[in-house]
C-alpha cells in the first residue's frame, strides 16, 4: 500500500531488545536498498530524513558509534543487542537515515524499495532522493 507524498505518517521503531526507541514523521515512503559493503551485511533499507522529523524516545545512554574510511557517517547501533536502526549517513551529514526493517509492525509494504548502487558510490550518490 503506497502511501500519499504529501502526509505526514508517524512510525515508532528501535532495536531487537527495546532498548533504543525513535519516532519518525515520514512523507516520503521511498527507501534505498544499498549494495555496498556495510549495507548489504546490515540488511539495511535507508530511509533518509530531516533531523527534526527524527525523536530518539529512548537509549541513547545505549548507543554506540562505528566509524570507517572517511569517518563522516556515524553507524549508531544499540551496545547491548547490536541492532543498527539508524545513523547519520556520509551522504546526507545533516540528516537521519532510519532502517525500515526497523520499524515496528509490517510496515515495509508502505514503501517502494529502489535498488541503490553504492558499491560505485561516487558515481551514484547524485541520485538518492530525500523527502
Amino acid at each position: 500500500m503506497m502511501l500519499n507524498r504529501d502526509e505526514f505518517v508517524a512510525y515508532e521503531g528501535g532495536c531487537h531488545c527495546g532498548a533504543v526507541r525513535f519516532r519518525v514523521l515520514v512523507n516520503n515512503h521511498q527507501v534505498d536498498d544499498c549494495n555496498c559493503s556495510i549495507c548489504s551485511k546490515k540488511g539495511f533499507l535507508h530511509l533518509i530524513i530531516r533531523r527534526e522529523q527524527f525523536t530518539l524516545l529512548q537509549g541513547e545512554d545505549v548507543l554506540k558509534t562505528y566509524k570507517f574510511n572517511t569517518e563522516v557517517a556515524q553507524h549508531k547501533f544499540c551496545g547491548i543487542c547490536g541492532i543498527h536502526s539508524f545513523y547519520i549517513p556520509r551522504s546526507h551529514p545533516d540528516s537521519i537515515d532510519v532502517n525500515v526493517r526497523c520499524l515496528d509492525g509490517n510496515v515495509i509494504d508502505n514503501f517502494q524499495i529502489v535498488p541503490f548502487d553504492g558499491i560505485n558510490w561516487e558515481e551514484n550518490i547524485h541520485k538518492l532522493k530525500r523527502g
